[in-house]
């Protein structure tokens, strides 16, 4: 079967034949994305601002005292754990702070997988590298992911403080005890879930600095 692009750009499938008009049309599509994209990371950030704020602060506290930030996601969100491990040990300004992306080792993922359960791939490596005092982030945009929880408990358990971000109405993240805070952006598209989480974090990270420069 024919695979169709109409469920992005219905009017590119249709009776277009105009590479003018097609343009025009592409154009305008990009320029509708930005603005709810736009609209929907004001929103959120002006909502949960507050939030923010408070979760830069007990950051701050375990960076300073020694603690190190661990990220993982499915998918698109796999990219934006690695993006934040980036952003923290290799910032664009102020300190470089310990993090590491659960994601970006392939054959530790696929043992896991393999041999243990997709379900655990993060948890195990918690298990193998975290300790009380640390930070797990964790991101869906659904707030659904079996492997996201899962980390998230053990991480509890083992006395890491646990931020998600989700996207919808927070899924089961938005209520797991487990997830001590949770970042929601409502929205059901998956697209602005993720553009809007990654302006979140990097609010985020800046509150962090901030937070940890008023330390010294």
């Amino acid at each position: 079967m024919k695979e169709t692009t109409d469920f992005l750009y219905p009017f590119i499938e249709g009776d277009e034949t105009d590479a003018t008009a097609l343009l025009v049309d592409l154009a305008q599509s990009a320029e509708e994305k930005w603005a709810v994209s736009t609209e929907l990371k004001v929103v959120t950030l002006a909502r949960v601002e507050e939030q923010l704020r408070t979760i830069a602060a007990l950051m701050a506290e375990r960076f300073a005292a020694g603690g190190r930030l661990f990220a993982f996601g499915n998918g698109g969100s796999a990219t934006d754990a690695d993006g934040v491990a980036q952003l923290y040990t290799r910032p664009p300004s102020g300190r470089a702070l310990p993090a590491r992306s659960l994601v970006e080792d392939r054959a530790v993922i696929t043992a896991l997988g393999n041999d243990v359960g997709y379900d655990k791939i993060f948890s195990r490596q918690l298990i193998a590298h975290a300790r009380a005092g640390d930070m797990a982030i964790g991101y869906s945009t659904s707030g659904n992911s079996e492997n996201l929880l899962v980390a998230f408990a053990e991480a509890r358990k083992r006395g890491l403080l646990t931020i998600g971000f989700a996207g919808i109405d927070g899924g089961r993240m938005g209520v797991d005890p487990n997830v001590e805070h949770c970042m929601i952006v409502l929205s059901q598209s998956v697209h602005r879930v993720q553009e809007t989480q990654a302006s979140a974090t990097h609010v985020l990270w800046s509150y962090v600095q901030e937070a940890l420069a008023a330390r010294n």
